[in-house]
């Protein structure tokens, strides 16, 4: 046995070459030429060590040895969501050894496009990869029978997950089932011998999804029969039906718009014991075609809506312009007294839908409106573009304006008297309808009307009274009007407000939108493809503190939008 003694690095002359600082010393007299210079003193001057280093002779061999064969994959498939593109860059990265090895045979090497016969390589690696990783067990017992002569008719194992498809292994190393159709000449190899695949594993579902997109995301049937021509996949619905509910292109046509839950009514809506059109909605409805000599010309009709007692009043309008429509207005206010707040819609729905009024709205300038008539008594409130649900109260009721004047125009053009008379007495129709069911056994408390207010009555026929012109009678009368007028606010209160008070839609509380979301903003004049998509910037709650709309950023513009409106797409962020 020979004994070594450590030299300490202080002393080791070899890291002369290795560890030097600044130039190394290699002049004659350096210690890297002469050594040590303890080699030059006796040997118990050496410097000791507390440990020592033994050699001996005897081969050490360890007592287990493990072998262990890793298979690193060319690519990973997880970093993949497309099957198409895994199987290119897979072409690409076999092509690369291909073209070394025929330029050492110096032979012309593959460039340009991959070749089918590449794609197919590919596609082939792909399968065995993803086979190899989830039956590894299977695969060792298909290799040991396809080297053994005698072939045995299903050699794996009862427990294995292979066992009822009769796997067999072909000349390309793919596990296939063996069906029993293998005497139909009209069926192809893939029909016969499916290639079977696990359906936990992500080339599974990237196969499952290339089919999905092949038959453009629907005629879902159909993929699930083709990928049964090739494939054999455990509980392939199941696969399917998560494949399609993960795909984002299916998750944004199946995005509709969540309304927040229904809002309480507005303080207009019940300002009782107050003037009618205290609280007042405006829009617009036509063009109407009317005859002056021989020449034809358009009338609109102004809606103006009581939003407490819900009676109307209808005026003609000439024209579009903001002149037409400031005159318009006071001769409502002159006949009906002025409101305390205007309610409109904003943008095209403030006149209405018709092609005619959305080229009509350009004459109309909404600033010298507010301008004409907001004071200090007065404020004018725009709802959020494209929500007409907001102004429900006005828009089903020109609704039953227009059902009426449909009914009962003549087939001739009208003139502007005529036009004039129809719509005063569909006025008078409209406010005589009753606010509540009218009651069938109890003909003593006829139902509630808004003629009540305007009129004292349902037709606005009174009973005669002797004219007495005295202090006291005049007193009586007034006294008289004032307790018939409370009378109606009474029964409005019982009867009426029992009617709105429920919901008649959006029942349950959704998840607020909110800054960042991506939107895609519902236009219903427009196709679903075509629907604007674009992400929140700001939300605008209402009094219940729930975003009621909101504004969003497009390609083309920034728009305001109420949240009816607006779909929320499930966006993966950060995903592959």
């Amino acid at each position: 046995m020979t004994e070594w003694r450590y030299v300490p690095t202080n002393l080791n002359v070899a890291d002369e070459g290795t560890k030097w600082k600044g130039l190394p010393d290699l002049s004659s007299e350096a210690r890297w030429f002469k050594g040590p210079e303890f080699l030059r003193h006796p040997e118990e001057n050496w410097p000791r060590s507390s440990t020592t280093v033994k050699t001996t002779d005897l081969e050490l061999r360890p007592s287990v040895l493990a072998h262990f064969v890793s298979l690193e994959p060319i690519v990973c498939v997880r970093e993949f969501s497309s099957w198409k593109r895994l199987i290119n860059v897979v072409a690409f990265v076999q092509r690369f050894p291909a073209n070394c090895r025929l330029k050492l045979l110096k032979k012309s090497i593959a460039s340009g496009p991959i070749s089918g016969q590449e794609m197919l390589s590919a596609e082939m690696y792909l399968i065995r990869q993803a086979q190899q990783e989830s039956f590894p067990d299977e695969i060792v017992i298909l290799r040991k029978q396809q080297k053994c002569s005698a072939q045995t008719s299903n050699p794996i194992p009862q427990t294995s997950a292979l066992h009822q498809k009769t796997p067999w292994m072909d000349q390309n190393g793919i596990i296939r089932m063996r069906g029993r159709i293998a005497a139909c000449h009209y069926a192809t190899e893939d029909a016969k011998y499916p290639i079977i695949l696990s359906r936990d594993h992500h080339t599974t579902k990237l196969i499952v999804g290339h089919y999905h997109q092949k038959y453009h995301h629907q005629n879902h049937e159909t993929v699930i029969n083709e990928i049964r021509q090739k494939y054999s996949i455990p509980k392939l619905r199941m696969i399917f039906k998560k494949v399609r509910g993960d795909c984002q292109l299916c998750k944004n046509n199946r995005a509709i718009p969540c309304p927040p839950i229904m809002a309480d009514l507005p303080e207009a809506r019940l300002a009782a014991f107050e003037r009618p059109f205290t609280h007042v909605g405006i829009d617009f409805f036509g063009p109407y075609e009317i005859v002056i000599g021989r020449r034809i010309e358009k009338r609109w009709g102004m809606l103006a809506t009581c939003l407490t007692i819900r009676a109307i009043h209808i005026d003609v309008v000439h024209s579009l312009y903001t002149d037409s429509c400031v005159m318009a207005i006071r001769n409502f206010i002159s006949r009906r007294g002025k409101p305390r707040v205007f309610h409109s819609d904003r943008g095209t729905n403030f006149i209405g839908a018709n092609r005619e009024l959305r080229e009509a709205e350009k004459s109309v300038n909404q600033n010298d409106l507010m301008k004409e008539f907001v004071d200090s008594e007065t404020k004018w409130e725009f709802l959020p573009p494209s929500s007409p649900h907001m102004g429900g109260s006005w828009e089903r009721l020109i609704g039953s304006v227009k059902k009426n004047l449909m009914a009962i125009l003549p087939a001739r053009k009208l003139s502007d008297e005529v036009l004039r008379n129809v719509l005063t007495e569909i006025e008078n129709t409209v406010n005589s309808r009753p606010l509540t069911h009218v009651p069938v056994d109890d003909d003593s408390a006829p139902a509630l009307t808004l003629n009540h207010f305007l009129l004292g009555s349902s037709n606005g026929i009174k009973p005669l009274c002797t004219l007495d012109d005295s202090d006291v009678v005049l007193k009586q009368g007034w006294t008289l009007s004032q307790v018939q007028t409370n009378l109606f606010w009474k029964r409005w209160v019982s009867d009426y407000l029992s009617e709105i008070t429920r919901r008649t839609k959006w029942f349950v509380h959704t998840k607020p939108i909110e800054v960042d979301d991506i939107v895609v903003i519902a236009d219903p004049k427009m196709p679903r493809n075509c629907w604007p998509k674009g992400r929140i910037i700001c939300v605008h709650p209402g009094r219940d503190h729930q975003p009621r709309s909101a504004t969003v950023r497009t390609m083309t513009g920034i728009y305001e939008r109420p949240v009816a409106k607006l779909a929320v797409l499930d966006v993966r962020r950060g995903g592959a």
